[in-house]
Parts: structure tokens; C-alpha cells; sequence
């Protein structure tokens, strides 16, 4: 499956498979089972570690909506409904006491609001709009920064969108379904062919500071920035690139 491992306190925590193992905590260091529990069917997307309201938290995001779990115990916390189809992929991301998720094959998206409540609210949903295929946005002062639309290719557009309302700030065509980092207070965006660009992540309009073709290939992963040094791959050949002093 594409969905990846997270680590936390020492823990690595996996999507997993059958009656009470749909989640699972293993020791980093020696492979023991800390817990495991669940029996919801996994997806494609990686689980997203956060906190809500003081508390450390781990948010799956299943076939039947988001479930957050204490990553001490493996204890749920909360759950919100969210429609599923074929593949949901993105991972959701948060802010506050609020996380957004998103789904292609036409989902849609949706902003939810923790609380102390086994269930989480529903602050907006947006059915068959602001799609991320399986590029998971950033959230940068109140807007999400990413690529929208769904099977795109060659054309999706990088998009910002406000938190609060789900309203579409700005939109550049031209990406199709790469992907995006925030680094600082700067986009990098990795286009499907290759390209990489800088990107002021600004809400009132798109400020392009660059844009390169950085490899060949087809570009469904997600670039990562460490130290000034931009890390890209591609399906047939990675890079790396100085960007100190950028």
C-alpha cells in the first residue's frame, strides 16, 4: 500500500489490516507491539500527528472518515464521518483545533472542528470541489496552499484556499498533480513534469519568485527541504539542488 509509518514517542504507528489490528504501534527500537486496535478498512493516506486542545494525536484517515487515536495507548479519541471512493490518498492536515481532509474520485473536501466530543464538527464540506488527488496541501496563516483538482494532469492548479470558509483565493494553472511543501514562508512546488517552483505563500495573489525544470520523469512524490537542499525524484532519476542563500 502507498500509506506511510509515523513516528512517535519511540513508537512507529501503521495503517494495518484485520478485526482489532486495523491500528498498530510498534517499538522503534525492538519491533514489539505497543498496541493495536481498530477494525476500520485502511486507505492510501498517511496518518497525520498533531494535537487537539493540549493532547498529542494521531489522525487516521480511513474508508469511514477521520479517527484520531492517543499514541500512547492507541485509545480513540474522536471520529467524523467522510464519504470514501476508489482510493483516498492525501493526508489530512490540521491547524488549532481544526483538520482538513480531502479525496479525488469525486469526494471532495471538507474542515472539521475538534472538541471534547467523540465526535468531531463539521464546520464546511464541499462535495466534488477542492479535490487533492493525492497531493496533501500545507497550511500557512489561515490558507491552505496545494494542488486541487483531479486527474489533471499537465494542468492541475497550484490553489490557495481560505481555512475558514473553503473559498479559492488564487489559482495557477499549469501543475498538474504534483506536490508542495512549505519551507518557511515560501511554496516549493513540484509540478508533474519535473518543474519546481518557488512560490510566495501570500493569500492575495500568485508571486512567483522561480520556476525550473529541476528532472526528467514522471513527478508523483513529494519533494523535502533540509539544511537549504531541495531533494526531488521523479520515475527515472532524483536531484538534488542548493537552494541556500534563495
Amino acid at each position: 500500500n502507498a500509506t506511510s509509518p509515523v513516528i512517535v514517542d519511540g513508537k512507529v504507528c501503521v495503517s494495518g489490516g484485520g478485526p482489532g489490528e486495523t491500528f498498530l504501534a510498534f517499538d522503534r527500537s525492538s519491533g514489539e507491539v505497543h498496541w493495536k486496535a481498530g477494525d476500520d478498512l485502511m486507505t492510501h493516506a498517511t496518518p497525520h500527528v498533531t494535537s487537539f486542545n493540549g493532547k498529542p494525536q494521531i489522525v487516521f484517515f480511513m474508508q469511514s472518515g477521520l479517527i484520531s487515536l492517543d499514541p500512547k495507548t492507541g485509545d480513540e479519541q474522536w471520529r467524523s464521518q467522510f464519504p470514501f471512493s476508489v482510493s483516498t490518498a492525501a493526508s489530512p492536515v490540521s491547524s488549532g483545533n481544526q483538520v482538513y481532509c480531502s479525496a479525488g474520485y469525486g469526494v471532495g473536501a471538507g474542515l472539521f472542528q475538534v472538541s471534547d466530543k467523540t465526535e468531531a464538527d463539521e464546520v464546511w464540506f464541499k462535495s466534488n470541489e477542492l479535490m487533492n488527488h493525492w497531493s496533501t496541501p500545507v497550511i500557512h496563516d489561515g490558507h491552505l496552499y496545494g494542488i486541487y483538482e483531479f486527474k489533471k494532469y499537465g494542468k492541475a492548479p497550484l490553489q490557495c484556499v481560505e481555512l475558514a470558509t473553503g473559498e479559492i483565493k488564487w489559482s495557477e494553472p499549469g501543475f498538474g498533480p504534483g506536490n508542495v511543501i512549505l519551507a518557511g514562508d515560501k511554496l516549493v512546488v513540484l509540478s508533474d513534469a519535473g518543474e519546481v517552483a518557488l512560490v510566495n505563500a501570500i493569500p492575495t495573489s500568485y508571486q512567483q519568485l522561480g520556476r525550473a525544470k529541476a528532472i526528467d520523469g514522471k513527478c508523483w512524490s513529494t519533494p523535502a527541504f533540509s539544511n537549504g537542499m531541495l531533494y526531488v525524484r521523479s520515475t527515472t532519476e532524483g536531484a538534488c539542488f542548493d537552494l541556500r542563500g534563495q
